[in-house]
């Protein structure tokens, strides 16, 4: 069943799933904004394993554009892998500033729902069989939790191995 909205838990994210008609779950919490990661802070405050909290990340691709690289927050991005899966030669992590004018978005609450400008997605294939992922819900402090084929359809994503173990990086 679709959560209910309130005023204060609408967002461009909750906004496209409910218009989608995807089944979710609103997990708010307290953000602290001397937090590290933002990822993790979500998954510590909410109490989830941190390979089903997932992080999303705007890539610039070259030669040209833009897309987003959903991966577990226990992970980091493998950047040349999600330019392969997103159809471009090479990735780096996008300027903040482009980030918020394509997605609408500030750091730290970015979706991979309802942004400004869809863009092409590439879920990292450790969510295939998960019965939930959490995302960020569109603001710091607030995610959701759905199905990890509701979020590939929601996103029109594609699944890629994308992510690899933390030791360093994105």
């Amino acid at each position: 069943m679709a959560a209910k909205k309130t005023k204060s838990s609408a967002t461009p994210a909750t906004q496209a799933l409910t218009a989608a008609g995807v089944e979710f779950e609103e997990l708010p919490y307290e953000h602290d904004p001397r937090a590290g990661s933002y990822g993790d802070e979500a998954a510590q405050a909410l109490g989830l394993d941190s390979q089903s909290v997932f992080k999303t990340l705007v890539v610039a691709l070259e030669p040209g554009g833009f897309g987003v690289c959903v991966v577990p927050v226990a992970a980091r991005a493998d950047l040349k892998a999600a330019a392969a899966a997103l159809g471009a030669k090479k990735a780096h992590l996008a300027d903040p500033a482009d980030v918020h004018r394509l997605t609408g978005y500030v750091l730290g609450g970015v979706s991979p729902l309802g942004q400004r400008t869809p863009l092409p997605t590439v879920l990292d294939e450790s969510a295939r069989g998960m019965e939930r992922v959490y995302v960020s819900g569109g603001r710091r402090g607030f995610d959701v939790g759905l199905s990890p084929e509701d979020l590939a359809r929601a996103t029109d994503a594609v699944l890629a191995a994308v992510a690899r173990p933390a030791d360093r990086g994105h």
